[in-house]
């Protein structure tokens, strides 16, 4: 099987190539410069490999949530290519390419991933090994203030990401000593993103390239990003 992967959701740019269970990243920490990177990172993937985007199975991105604007950009992207390629689309959750991540590089089996939404908020979900190798995500993903945070048990967890760094305090405090480990400095892999879209493709879980959605968890946003386009289609007219 042969995915690619781009991730462009928060202050990290990456992009992977999934070959037959290995994984070649690109990654990088370009806040604001996803644009300029994105589609150069996945060309020298390729070049590199000495392959043709119309010969892979499919292509996968960071769904989000994440930054708006990061969401949207590796949204466009790989719509882009497939529409150019017909090529199936596998959206993957970048909370749970994070935990995954922890998972590849420390072997911590239960993860709770935590990106910083800003205003006192936190995107977050927890997600636990299965019997496939791939973290799971446990319940739903949310967003929430850390102190409204909660674990599907009492056992041993690990913390993930940007929201740590942010609200280390407030998650310690509510969550009774049940964290053992912290990473506030992870983010979200495409390398990480593939694993798990190779799977995913595998279950027939791909999708169109229209059906390629962001997923930004907070209804607000995507309410004001409707009704934003709602506006300028009326001055349009």
């Amino acid at each position: 099987m042969k995915i690619l992967a781009v991730d462009t959701a928060t202050e990290a740019c990456s992009a992977a190539l999934y070959i037959e269970g290995e994984i070649e990243e690109l990654f990088e920490i370009a806040p604001q410069q996803h644009t300029r990177l994105i589609l150069n990172m996945v060309e020298k993937l390729l070049n590199q490999a000495d392959i043709k985007l119309n010969q892979l199975d499919a292509l996968a991105f960071g769904r989000g949530p994440g930054s708006f604007t990061g969401v949207r950009i590796a949204t466009g992207v790989v719509q882009g290519l497939a529409y150019a390629t017909d090529l199936p689309v596998v959206p993957v959750s970048t909370l749970a390419s994070m935990a995954q991540f922890i998972y590849q590089q420390h072997q911590h089996e239960k993860v709770l991933s935590g990106i910083d939404a800003r205003m006192g908020g936190m995107y977050w979900g927890s997600y636990q090994l299965a019997d496939n190798g791939l973290m799971e995500l446990v319940d739903k993903e949310q967003v929430s203030a850390p102190e409204a945070v909660v674990l599907a048990d009492n056992g041993q967890w690990t913390g993930a990401g940007t929201a740590w760094a942010s609200y280390e305090g407030q998650l310690v405090k509510g969550l009774s000593g049940s964290i053992t480990h912290q990473y506030p400095d992870c983010l979200p892999h495409s390398g990480s993103i593939a694993e798990l879209a190779a799977y995913a493709h595998s279950q027939g879980q791909s999708v169109p390239a229209a059906q390629a959605q962001p997923v930004y968890l907070r209804d607000d946003v995507a309410k004001k990003s409707k009704a934003g386009g709602q506006q300028m289609n009326a001055k349009k007219r």
